[in-house]
Order: structure tokens, then sequence, then C-alpha cells
């Protein structure tokens, strides 16, 4: 049941639909960025809805005196207002209109009901792959429940199928899809070779669009992945984990977002703090249920991201080794690898 609920309610905000999150201080929400003034206004005719935005955003809009200064990341409300609409709602959430907006306000911050609510609805909104902005609304607006409990239970897998995938220049390989318990994302497996009684050398690849497929020159993802493959494979065998966790967890419009952001001169953690997020919003509970899965317990892994290595390992994996993963910069991506290094700890020498 917890597993269809929370799917369900991740759907119902993709759709623009409200759902009710019951916990410590039950509440209705609705995405900004999928909410309609008609069906606002048909939920709350009285007016009354508040706005719920992310820390990272509140901060890029200079309330960031207004959050709990023992955490930077909770969430801030902004009272009602008569001029607070759909659109408005959007324009001040979506940092893209920034430049574009005409001056809104002013601005009424006031402290969250209940932090714990409001936490597990800003992270079901991230999940969705949506603006992490919602509205507040009445709990009797909504059908659909979600507790808080459910959203915030680790995560599990099942696996879905496996099967042989012959690849180039490589040993025998399979591909092995997994579901995952919560958002219902599907993340698949390649497992190369054979390796034997020794920990396994694993790479956790998080999907990369623009660079694995299209061969992007902004970031190093898509030779990163071609060359973890070479390596794994020149090793005798190991398992790559394909990730759905585009743009470092943030969805694929949103990592566009970022891009147009970046466009204007923001670097990558900016842009992603800009538009609500924090630098990197990835977990790894998904990678070790998966490992798991494989009966893996121990690995080597090739990584220069030591955030990956403390993920596997407070999910309850060891990590023997991390084996360093650096690939060359080029004129376009070179801005891009600094700022990794320099503002989130990558280990790139």
């Amino acid at each position: 049941m917890s597993e269809s609920a929370v799917r369900a309610a991740i759907a119902a905000l993709r759709a623009g639909r409200p759902i009710r999150i019951d916990g410590p201080c039950p509440t209705a929400v609705l995405a900004v960025e999928t909410a309609t003034q008609e069906l606002l206004d048909l939920l709350d005719p009285e007016h009354e809805a508040r706005l719920l935005i992310s820390g990272e955003r509140a901060a890029a809009l200079n309330l960031a005196n207004e959050r709990d200064a023992a955490d930077p990341r909770s969430p801030v409300v902004l009272g009602h207002a008569n001029w607070l609409d759909a659109a408005t709602a959007l324009a001040i959430a979506d940092p893209g209109r920034d430049l574009d907006r005409a001056p809104t306000g002013p601005l009424h911050p006031v402290a969250a009901d209940c932090l714990v609510t409001a936490g597990a609805a800003i992270d079901l909104a991230r999940s969705a792959g949506l603006l992490p902005a919602l509205w507040l609304l009445d709990a009797k607006a909504a059908q659909l429940d979600v507790s808080v409990d459910e959203i915030e239970r680790p995560p599990s897998v099942e696996i879905l199928a496996r099967a042989k995938l012959p690849l180039d220049d490589m040993p025998p390989t399979q591909i092995v899809a997994f579901r995952a318990s919560d958002d219902g994302q599907e993340h698949v497996a390649l497992v190369v070779g054979a390796f034997g009684g020794t920990p396994p050398l694993v790479r956790l690849h998080s999907e990369c669009l623009t660079g694995d497929v299209f061969g992007s020159l902004k970031c190093d993802c898509g030779p990163q992945l071609k060359e973890a493959l070479h390596i794994i494979g020149a090793n005798g065998g190991g398992v790559l984990f394909y990730l759905r966790q585009e743009g470092r967890g943030i969805g694929l419009a949103n990592k566009i977002r970022a891009y147009s952001l970046q466009d204007r001169g923001l670097d990558t953690v900016d842009a992603n703090q800009r538009l609500g997020f924090a630098d990197d919003e990835r977990e790894y509970g998904h990678a070790a249920a998966m490992l798991l899965a494989l009966g893996i317990h121990t690995v080597r892994l090739l990584t220069n991201n030591p955030n990956k290595v403390a993920g596997l390992e407070a999910a309850g994996i060891r990590v023997a080794e991390r084996v360093p993963h650096h690939m060359p910069a080029n004129p376009h991506n070179a801005d891009y690898l600094a700022t990794k290094r320099k503002k989130s700890g990558h280990l790139l020498g």
C-alpha cells in the first residue's frame, strides 16, 4: 500500500492534482508548476492558500534570514496575499523568470506549521521532478493520501528481468532491470564478466541524456560512462549501475532550466540552488538496494565523488576501496570540472 501511495502521489502532483500529506500536521498540497488558476479557485474559494518554497529558493529570493538557522534547507512559507495567484506563484518559483517578471511583493515569510510535513512535501515535489514549490491548502481539499512515513521510508527494489547483452570488446555481460518501490523508477545494472571472490569493481552512473546520448561537451558524463565500461572490462568484470538520477537528481526539465541559468553566467552549483535544490540531490539508497539484490555487500567503487562512498556506506554497503576515475577536460567543461572540485568536493587531482 505504501509503495502505491507514494507513486500515486507523485503522479498526482505531475498531473496538477492535490494530495494530502498525513503526519504531525496533515495538509493538502498542490504543485505550483502544474497547478491551474481554475483548480486553485475551486480548491481554495476563500483565497487563503499559502506558498511553500524550499530553503534554497528562499535564499535566492533573499529570504534566507527567515529560515531555520539550524537547518539552511528548512522550507519557507509565504503568507497569502491578494496578488498571489497561480501565474505569480510560478514566477516566484521559477528562476528562469527572475529577470523577466515585474517586481513582486511584499513577500511575507512565516514559520511553517510543521517542518516535518513541509519537508516531506518538498521532497515529494523533488521526486516528481518538479520545482520545489507547492500551494498549501486545507487538508480536506484532497482525496489522495500519503503519509510522511511513506515518503521518508528507505526504498527497496525488485528485479524485473535480466538478459544477455553483448557489448563490443567486453567480457560476457548481462543487463538487469530493477524497479524502485518508492517512485517506480526503473534502473539497470550491467553485470560484466566474473569477479570471483574479490569485491567487484562498481560504477554508479547517473543518467545524463545530454552527455550519454547526445555527446554534450558541457559535462564529462558521456566519456565517464564509456571509460568506466572499458575499465570494468579490462579488470575482468564488475557492475555498472545506470541510475535514473538525471541532473544530479533534479530531473531532466530542471536540468535544462539549470543549463539556461548557466548560459546567464551561473555555475552548476549556483544554478541548482537558484532553482531551489541542493548542489546534489542524489541519494544512493536505490543503488545499495540493487547491490544487495545482486548479493553484493562489499565493493571497490570507481568514483571521484566522496559523497557516493558515504552514501553507499550509510545504506549498508561496505566500500573497500575508492578507485579514481579521472577524465580530461575540454574547453566547454573546464569550469564545470573546476566547480566540481572546488564546491562539490570531487577529488579531481
